[in-house]
């Protein structure tokens, strides 16, 4: 069967569990993006993207990542994270060796995939890379965008996967019900805050999402990473490795009362960049070694210094 689509283009505490295109002709089982990146149905489990409601094998551990994840994640323990991690003082490595780090990491909340988070980076990067191949500063941001989960490692803290992965949201005002598994919020000491439970909580309209603290993670470490290692990554790189899983503002609409007119200008690079880091999540293998030379290009053109700190 075939169907028709039109183409777009000191370690803190951690709380307690609780435009236009054509028509192109495909395979029912595959979308085409830009170029002609092709988007499956399914994941590698064999269900739909983002379904966190599918019964499967991961199921079950990913509800309960995101029930600690909503409790655990207040504005108080954002503001002693960013404190902390904004010191850059862990590690100094070249953004190479952190990559080869991911090898030892997989993300708990993801329902879409189990496989070493270096293996994504690279599906990312080369997907973005054949669709936008002038566009050299997103191939980047694609490698680079979850260098942050490193978080989880033993020299960078060794941080729980609730206080590193997953979707992000804002702390300081109320938690919009297009969250995933947004029930488990009625446990966090923020939901019935005054001071945090309405709509602009802390903040004011149109402030701007670089003035709004996000939930705690690997978005916002690596945003702060490369932004303090002086990068000359345009702003829409830093803004989509910052909010590249802010779900509830680029797929729900969420949160939009925040937005300055820069953000407004740089979500549509967001929402370009997420369909490939949701999307090209597959079991088909890059080879490193032949692409490694041009990202390494593009991480000294980009980046001043050739170690980082971490």
């Amino acid at each position: 069967m075939t169907i028709l689509i039109e183409q777009q283009e000191h370690q803190p505490e951690f709380g307690v569990e609780g435009g236009g295109g054509k028509e192109v002709v495909v395979d029912e089982k595959e979308l085409v993006l830009d170029g002609g990146f092709l988007v499956p149905h399914t994941n590698s489990f064999g269900q739909t993207f983002r379904d966190y409601d599918a019964e499967g094998e991961r199921q079950p551990s990913v509800e309960k990542f995101y029930k600690i994840n909503h409790i655990n994640q207040t504005y108080d323990f954002v503001q002693r994270m960013r404190k902390e991690y904004s010191k850059l003082n862990r590690v100094e490595m070249s953004i190479w060796e952190c990559c080869e780090l991911l090898n030892e990491v997989v993300d708990e909340s993801d329902p879409d995939l189990d496989e070493p988070q270096i293996e994504h980076l690279l599906q990312t990067a080369e997907a973005i890379r054949k669709d936008y191949p002038n566009e050299d500063w997103l191939h980047l941001t694609g490698l680079i965008h979850d260098l942050g989960k490193v978080l989880l490692l033993p020299c960078f803290g060794e941080l729980p996967q609730w206080a590193v992965v997953g979707d992000t949201f804002p702390v300081g005002c109320a938690f919009d019900e297009s969250i995933v598994h947004h029930k488990y919020f009625k446990e966090n000491p923020d939901y019935n805050n005054p001071a945090y439970k309405t709509k602009h909580g802390v903040y004011s309209e149109k402030c701007g999402l670089n003035n709004v603290l996000m939930s705690w993670g690997h978005d916002d470490y690596m945003y702060l990473v490369a932004k303090e290692n002086k990068t000359t990554l345009p702003s829409a790189a830093l803004f989509v490795i910052r909010y590249h899983s802010f779900y509830a503002l680029h797929r729900a609409g969420a949160y939009k009362h925040l937005m300055n007119e820069e953000d407004v200008e740089n979500l549509k690079w967001l929402h370009v960049f997420n369909k490939y880091d949701l999307y090209s999540k597959s079991k088909v293998r890059v080879d490193v070694e032949k692409v490694k030379p041009y990202y390494l290009s593009l991480i000294e053109k980009y980046f001043p210094a050739a170690k980082l700190r971490w």
